[in-house]
Formats: structure tokens, sequence, C-alpha cells
């Protein structure tokens, strides 16, 4: 069963999770197709897909069967990149509930997912024949970067030292393209413009970006109550972050020294740990470094979506996704 996702757009809410409930996929074999209906039954926002829906909406009147099959086409992808991410980060969670590699196993979660890629370029082959090539030119490019910004991610993980432009570059590219993509797509099949969707593809882009650094502070700072992971998680692997990043570059050598050995602190150690790193945080005045660098990549957000020439009624669902996104206690 498609759980239905009550996020943003109720009318487009709807649409999705009703396209997705629709969709048939073959009784077997069963370890191939079985988790594949178990990630999409685990709804999570369903940004991506309303993304869709909404650059479509923006530029007119576009019948929205029309844009459905590329939402749903952005919804298996994603899932796809999530079914493989948590078998590369040893996950054993997702949206609260066991991870395909850990209900079934590392081999046929590869294979699910391979699967779910396959199916989303067949959603894609379904939109009006004049826009598919354009459609799969963005996809495939999106589709590319993410795999680039995982790797990226990957890699940060053995080096010592990341700056902070490399850091909001593979974070471009993990997380933003793709709401930067989902959005152009159905600007594509609304007929816009080449010059009004590289507008509105920035817009994705630059909240994406916001979104990932909000993510970031949330698992420091959030409310534990709200958060619905435990807070600092991030601190406890070590995981450079945004907030790791800006402290690591602002450290005198005292500092320097402690923050090595928070780093180095074990497992049995982690509420101490996240303590004694959170103060350094306070010290260096991080959590605010943070928070400067997100709203200055709201504010980029916000200017691209003012610069589109539709009327400002139209425009009125994605400032009131931004504001909700940028505002989010989760």
């Amino acid at each position: 069963m498609i759980t239905k996702s009550v996020f943003g757009n109720a009318i487009f809410s709807d649409k999705i999770s009703v396209a997705l409930g629709n969709v048939q996929f073959p009784e077997g074999p069963t370890n191939l197709y079985q988790p594949i209906r178990y990630i999409l039954s685990l709804a999570g926002k369903r940004i991506r897909p309303q993304l869709v829906l909404l650059g479509a909406d923006l530029f007119g009147d576009t019948p929205i069967d029309e844009v459905v099959p590329a939402s749903v086409a952005i919804e298996y992808f994603h899932n796809f990149t999530l079914i493989h991410d948590d078998i590369m980060d040893k996950a054993p969670l997702r949206r609260g509930q066991e991870t395909v590699h850990q209900k079934w196993n590392d081999d046929i979660a590869i294979l699910s997912g391979d699967a779910l890629l396959i199916k989303a370029y067949e959603q894609l082959a379904q939109c009006p024949a004049i826009v598919v090539p354009s459609l799969l030119k963005t996809f495939n490019k999106v589709a590319l970067e993410v795999c680039e910004g995982q790797q990226m991610d990957m890699d940060f993980e053995t080096r010592e030292h990341v700056s902070k432009e490399e850091y909001v570059n593979m974070i471009r590219l993990k997380t933003s393209v793709l709401l930067g993509g989902a959005l152009e797509m159905g600007a594509i099949i609304a007929g816009a413009s080449n010059q009004e969707r590289s507008k509105l593809y920035r817009f994705g882009e630059n909240l994406g970006i916001a979104f990932q650094l909000q993510d970031d502070i949330l698992d420091a700072f959030g409310d534990p109550a709200t958060f619905g992971k435990q807070i600092g998680g991030d601190i406890i692997v070590n995981k450079k972050t945004i907030l790791h990043i800006l402290l690591k570059q602002e450290l005198d050598v005292a500092d320097f020294a402690l923050f090595t050995t928070i780093l180095e602190m074990p497992a049995s150690k982690s509420e101490s740990k996240i303590q004694q790193m959170k103060e350094l945080y306070q010290k260096y005045a991080v959590l605010d470094k943070a928070n400067a660098l997100k709203e200055a990549y709201t504010r980029r957000a916000y200017a691209s979506l003012d610069e589109i020439e539709v009327e400002n009624r139209r425009k009125e669902d994605l400032f009131s996704l931004a504001d909700h996104l940028m505002n989010r206690a989760r």
C-alpha cells in the first residue's frame, strides 16, 4: 500500500499518491519487486515529485496527467538513490523502518534499486513525445550529478581537510540538483522558455543547498521531540557537516587539540562527545555562521523565483514550500 503524503499542495500530493498506488509491478520475481513496493510505501514528504507538478503549474494550465509520469519518475529515481545510499552508509533504518538491504540483503537491494531506476525511464517515456528528448537531457544530467555528489561525500570521509566551498558543491550535486531538475522538468512539459527554465532551476538548486545546511544545523541543534532522529548523530560519527567544517577553520591551537580528542572519543561516550563538540560550536559562534550561510542561499533562491516572469499568484505554492522547508523542525 502506498502511503499518502500530506506535504505541500494537497491536490498535487493526492495526485502523486494515486499515481504511485496505480502503478502495477510484476508479481515476480518476488525478491526483485517486493523491495520496490516496500520502499515506495515508506512515504516521505515527496517534495521532489511535487516540484515537477509545481514547475509545470507555474507556467500555465498544462493537463496534470501529462506531468504526472515525470513526477513519478523523479520519485522512483529518488528512492533508487536511497536504496543504494543506505547500502553504502550501512544504515539500518529509513523513515523509521528497516532499510531494504537490512530487511532483505545487499544483493537484493542493489538489484531492486537498479530495477527502480529502469522503471523511472519507463515513466519518462509516457510523457508527451515532443518533450521527451528535453526531459531525458535534464534527467540524465541530474542523475549523473547526484552520483558525482555521492562519490564526493564518500571521498570526504577519508580526507583530513574539506573546505566550505567543496562541501557546498558536494551538497549541491548530491541533493540540490535533483530539486532544480524536478522543477525544470515540469517547466519543460509546460513549454517554458530556456531562460525561464534556468531561473526556476536556480531557485531549486539554491533552495536545496539551504535545505541541506538546515539539515546539518538541526542534527546538532534541533529539538529531539520533533527532529525524528538522534540529536548529534553527525557528531558521533565525525561526519564533515557544515558545522564541523566551519569550526575546524576557526580553531586556535589549544582548541584544535581538544577538537581532535573529541573526534577520537569512543561510542560509549557519545553523550559527552556531543556535549563537548557543541560547546566548541557555541564558543566559535558556528551556529550563527551556518545560519548566515543558509540564509544567503535562501535569499538567492527567492531572488531567482522573483525574476521569473509569471503572475505572482502562480508563485505562491513555491514561496510557501520554501518557507516551510526553511522553518522546519525536522
